[in-house]
């Protein structure tokens, strides 16, 4: 008899012990956030996906790039939760997402300068916006026609996904045509490791991916940095963006509120960024 209490015990134990490691692991369920989009928005997402994560272990965040255009085209098609971009929505996308029923919210997280840069080796240290005009669009094809040496110009752009292309051509080329031949490529990342191993070339990237390999260059005597964007002297600069579908509540709201708060700002300027 003693031996039967004893089963019955450990088997009321068990069912105790199991009852609670299922309530456990259904507190452990995991919601997802997705993001994705722009590259020069990227590290911003990071890294406050990774600090809302520490304080929120029950919501995972999954973040990747692909491009501003990438990015406004899955949440048009509901494929994501917040995407991120570096250039202000089209208007024919605005409509394609009216068309499939979504309406999206613009929401400024940041502020982001246009860097031109060179190949360190490069003597050039100054241009004006119109000779960058001129050499991106093919006008001017060599150094010494700036004050430079006697080298051919390796033009280096982001690729047409990209809301950092989308910006350079309104805020430098102004409509003009880039010129055929440039060097396209699929991040801000790659546009500084091209123009960093290239001599002769130039790129521009956001003031987040400036590093101390890179040579920068004034426009008209003035420097991309965090100041000079900051206090609006430097004029290639843009706000960076999300965009989630209409007003946003639950986790979403949870993440842009974070992003917004004053340490996700915060972390912005860790990211390189200027804070709103």
């Amino acid at each position: 008899m003693k031996n039967i209490k004893i089963l019955i015990s450990l088997v009321a134990g068990l069912a105790l012990l199991q009852f609670g490691l299922g309530d456990t692991f259904a507190k452990k369920k995991t919601d997802t956030l997705t993001i994705a989009g722009s590259t020069t928005v990227l590290p911003i997402s990071q890294l406050c996906s990774e600090k809302f994560m520490d304080a929120n272990p029950e919501i995972n965040i999954s973040v990747r790039g692909g491009g501003s255009g990438v990015g406004i085209a899955a949440i048009i098609d509901g494929t994501i939760d917040i995407a991120d971009s570096s250039r202000p929505i089209k208007n024919k996308e605005l409509l394609l997402a009216k068309q499939k029923g979504r309406s999206l919210k613009e929401i400024a997280v940041a502020r982001d300068g246009l860097a031109i840069i060179v190949n360190p080796s490069n003597p050039v240290k100054n241009l004006t916006p119109e000779q960058i005009r001129d050499i991106y669009t093919g006008k001017i094809d060599n150094w010494k026609t700036v004050g430079g040496p006697n080298l051919a110009i390796v033009v280096v752009s982001r690729d047409t996904s990209s809301g950092t292309y989308e910006s350079f051509g309104t805020l430098v080329l102004k409509g003009a045509k880039l010129k055929e031949g440039a060097i396209m490529t699929a991040s801000s990342k790659a546009v500084a490791t091209t123009v960093e191993e290239t001599p002769g070339a130039i790129g521009y990237i956001g003031v987040g991916f400036i590093s101390d390999e890179l040579k920068v260059l004034s426009v008209n005597g003035l420097t991309a940095s965090k100041e000079s964007v900051r206090n609006g002297t430097y004029k290639f600069n843009r706000f960076l963006y999300m965009y989630v579908n209409g007003e946003p509540k639950g986790n979403v709201k949870k993440f842009i509120d974070f992003v917004l708060s004053e340490a996700g700002q915060k972390l912005v300027e860790e990211a390189g960024y200027v804070s709103k």
